[in-house]
């Protein structure tokens, strides 16, 4: 037999010491996972998780990365499995200590998946949620684009994401990937894990070129790196074409199997041809043993081949084979997805890798060939400090005074286009998105003013058209970006929009707007991107069954707590114009700040009669009107006297509540009517009266003596259009018996006094369980 060695070519030194770190990476990713589950004390026996085999089929890809072509001004989404691989990479570069090696899913120690916001070494996405770290690097370049165009710097350089080829399976993988504007972001690059096994099971059937025929479709850039240097030195034998076809058409599951043969079965198992019987015949024990496993994702020299060929002018994708658990005794078994080394195991992996149990954290020496070249990368990564820039000074109050009829939705529009006169040069920061819903969300106005944003101008064919309303002026300058119908595109860009303030110290403004019934299935990927650190506003619009003709299906029920309950979130739902301007200027001064918080705003398309608001034409009474709006509610109706009763309501339900008031009033009973703008700031407040602590720090328990005043506690009726448990707290305020209105059904169509009966929250109901309560 002729043995073929898989060792590096002569010459290669370069290769050698990549191999030397591939190896030592292997070890430290593997180790940091094991001290987790069977070094460090573990009073309770829960089991403390890790991948060590989805880290090992990392190792080569990111080692090739980082040690080679990596730059400064480049950034990496690692796959959420991989976070340990990271780690020892970091430790490597001598960014991570290594006190923190021995504290992965330890509370304050390294996080479970990288995470930009909780680790304590340097991560650029954070991962976690499948799909989403995925994409963000997509939007992280859209984002470092548009901060280009206002005339800032934020570097350059290449948005790279690792994922696992399971990963590709997310829906949200390919509504990004299908949106146009994806396919002019030349410096996207995806690498591909492509172990073909998921957490449960091998994927059965060989997906890669259909997975690679999409990307191409549209329009990226394929690189398939698939055999190793023995494998494509074997192919050039007598008996090599077999060899390739019988492994390039075998089901995933006969590969993975081979994997787990001995030389022995390999030999009963791999030739379906005399042809490749010979060629099998004249291969030792351990040339054919290395050969099953030599897959391009596991040769340092073909990946990096493969990332030299990457074509900037268009996003590139790199499909690298490799084995999940490659180099550790679980490697290509079906379950070794979250399976750990035995202690025999671990220590012939530390054995090869040339280090001990003893002392298992060992850098390089710093005079070594393989220390100084992660001195060199270290050296060639290192990134100057971000020097903030702060957002410009926010008006709090334009000074208008709106009045006639309007809704909520279009007073969005209309605030925006206020800003632009009365502070240009914060309004120059703000940046709207919509996935194709600007015109049916008021929007038009402002559009016509800003632009839509694009990184080069193009023709308006339908600007000389006078029945065009909407002017769609693509340019350079426009602070509009449209999106496809994706919402979860629309939230991810939002937050790589909102994280611009940490990533390069430039802040924005974004806003992000949709139907209000959408918003839960934005929600996970908005959430992710709060968790990660970006800052922005959500409007949901319109919501509720007040959009009565739309049918159950647009009718929003469970949004209203959607922003009570999300960590990072302040929401409102305003009732008047006036509410929403005071409101969206108070959200935007929250953003692009260490101490800042994301909003979201329900609006409504229910045009209401302005006067009711009420609105004090004294300015100190403007003012702390403007306050409490801002805190989370005001009294709009005190009656004389001491009340009998007190109607909390929100958003475009408040005219029912005045109504409902006057008609209270007639038959005897005094009422005090309160506009619940904000039912999490509400909620804070009596969490930190009751001394819990708020979700931000501090909260205005003042709000509390102002809408609620103990000396005025009387009987509740909540109404909202939505669920009714959203506003059910406010009872405990001053300890009352309370009725909560809302909606708890799917709606139907109907005009809108028809569906208020229906759900039970017109004024009759309000009156009904108003003197029921009594």
């Amino acid at each position: 037999m002729t043995a073929v060695s898989d060792s590096r070519p002569a010459g290669t030194d370069r290769l050698a010491v990549l191999g030397e770190i591939e190896q030592r990476v292997r070890w430290l990713s593997t180790a940091i996972i094991d001290h987790a589950n069977r070094v460090r004390p573990n009073p309770t026996g829960l089991k403390v998780g890790g991948h060590q085999a989805s880290s090992a089929s990392m190792t080569t890809l990111m080692t090739a990365l980082w040690f080679e072509h990596l730059r400064s001004g480049d950034r990496v989404s690692v796959k959420p499995h991989a976070s340990p691989v990271l780690h020892a990479i970091n430790y490597l570069l001598g960014e991570l200590d290594e006190s923190y090696l021995t504290t992965l899913r330890a509370f304050g120690g390294l996080q479970s998946y990288p995470s930009r916001s909780k680790d304590p070494d340097p991560v650029d996405y954070s991962t976690g949620s499948v799909g989403i770290g995925a994409t963000a690097p997509i939007w992280g370049a859209l984002a470092r684009r548009y901060i280009t165009t206002l005339g800032e710097q934020a570097g350059a350089g290449r948005q790279y994401s690792l994922v696992g080829d399971a990963e590709l399976d997310e829906g949200a993988v390919w509504e990004a990937i299908l949106d146009p504007m994806v396919a002019e972001l030349g410096e996207v690059v995806w690498i591909v894990d492509l172990n073909r096994q998921s957490l449960d099971r091998v994927v059965p059937n060989i997906g890669a070129p259909r997975l690679q025929g999409m990307f191409a479709a549209a329009g990226w850039q394929v690189l398939t790196v698939k055999y190793g240097r023995l494998l494509h030195e074997l192919f050039t034998r007598s008996g090599g074409e077999a060899l390739r076809r019988r492994i390039d058409e075998m089901s995933n599951p006969e590969y993975q199997r081979l994997l787990r043969c001995t030389p022995a079965q390999l030999r009963e198992r791999l030739p379906d041809s005399p042809e490749l019987e010979q060629l099998v015949g004249t291969l030792d024990d351990a040339t054919l043993h290395a050969a099953i496993r030599n897959l391009g994702g596991h040769d340092l020299q073909a990946v990096g081949d493969a990332f030299a060929q990457i074509d900037d002018d268009r996003p590139t994708v790199v499909f690298a084979y490799t084995v999940k658990g490659f180099g550790l005794a679980s490697e290509g078994h079906p379950q070794n997805h979250s399976s750990l080394l035995s202690a025999g195991q671990l220590g012939e992996l530390a054995e090869r890798s040339g280090m001990s149990l003893d002392a298992p954290w060992q850098r390089f020496g710093p005079d070594s060939p393989a220390g100084r070249l992660c001195a060199e990368t270290a050296e060639r990564l290192r990134r100057e400090p971000v020097e903030g820039v702060d957002v410009p000074a926010l008006p709090t109050d334009i000074g208008r005074t709106p009045s006639g009829r309007a809704t909520t939705q279009a007073a969005l529009g209309r605030a925006l286009l206020d800003l632009t006169r009365e502070a240009p040069e914060v309004a120059r920061r703000v940046v709207t998105l919509c996935p194709d819903v600007s015109s049916s969300t008021n929007l038009g106005g402002w559009v016509n003013k800003v632009g839509v944003w694009s990184p080069a101008e193009r023709k308006d064919w339908f600007d000389d058209d006078p029945e065009t309303i909407l002017h769609w002026r693509e340019r350079p300058t426009g602070q509009h970006i449209e999106l496809g119908i994706a919402e979860g595109n629309l939230v991810g860009a939002l937050g790589e929009l909102g994280a611009t303030w940490s990533r390069w110290g430039r802040p924005l403004l974004p806003i992000g707007v949709l139907y209000d019934p959408f918003v839960e299935r934005a929600l996970e990927p908005w959430s992710f991107g709060i968790y990660a650190g970006g800052q922005s506003i959500l409007v949901g619009t319109p919501s509720g069954v007040s959009l009565a003709p739309e049918g159950g299906a647009h009718q929003s029920i469970t949004t209203p707590s959607v922003g009570l309950e999300q960590p990072g979130c302040i929401t409102y739902e305003p009732a008047f114009a006036i509410d929403v301007e005071w409101t969206l200027l108070a959200s935007l001064a929250r953003l692009g700040r260490p101490d800042g918080t994301s909003a979201y705003l329900r609006l409504s398309t229910r045009p209401v009669d302005q006067s009711l608001a009420a609105v004090p034409a004294d300015p100190a009474a403007r003012e702390r009107r403007r306050r409490q709006v801002v805190a989370g509610a005001y009294p709009i109706r005190r009656a004389d006297g001491e009340p009998a009763l007190t109607i909390a309501a929100m958003g475009a339900m408040v005219p029912e509540a005045l109504v409902a008031a006057e008609r209270l009033e007639s038959l005897g009973t005094a009422v005090d009517v309160v506009v619940v703008t904000s039912p999490g700031l509400l909620f804070d407040a009596v969490q930190a009266r009751a001394g819990r602590g708020a979700r931000f720090g501090t909260a205005d328990t003042w709000i509390l003596d102002a809408a609620f005043p103990a000396r005025r506690a009387t009987p509740l009726v909540t109404l909202l259009d939505g669920h009714p448990h959203t506003l059910a707290f406010l009872a405990g305020i001053n300890q009352v018996r309370a009725t909560h209105l809302g909606v708890t059904r799917f709606g139907q169509s109907g005009d809108l006094e028809s569906v208020y009966r229906y759900h039970g929250i017109d004024a009759d109901s309000v009156v009904a369980a108003a003197l029921d309560l009594l």
